[in-house]
């Protein structure tokens, strides 16, 4: 193995992974919801942030509407 390479003329190329890279967001949660998401990472042994973006992702594909009625 070299010490050093010469990168300077190799060909660039596209990331083949970039369209699948996560975008990072800042949201505010109440804490009862990140301590349930918690929870259940502890359970399950997934991070918890990848088990909110694994149950919001399953609402984006299956078309889930939000069922609310607000009381009076």
């Amino acid at each position: 193995m070299k010490k050093e390479y010469d990168l300077s003329k190799m060909k660039s190329r596209p990331n083949p992974y970039a369209r699948k890279l996560k975008k990072q967001v800042t949201l505010r949660m109440s804490p009862d919801v990140v301590e349930y998401f918690k929870k259940m990472a502890e359970e399950t042994n997934i991070p918890y942030q990848s088990l909110i973006n694994l149950y919001l992702r399953d609402c984006s594909a299956s078309k889930r509407k939000l069922d609310m009625q607000w009381i009076s």
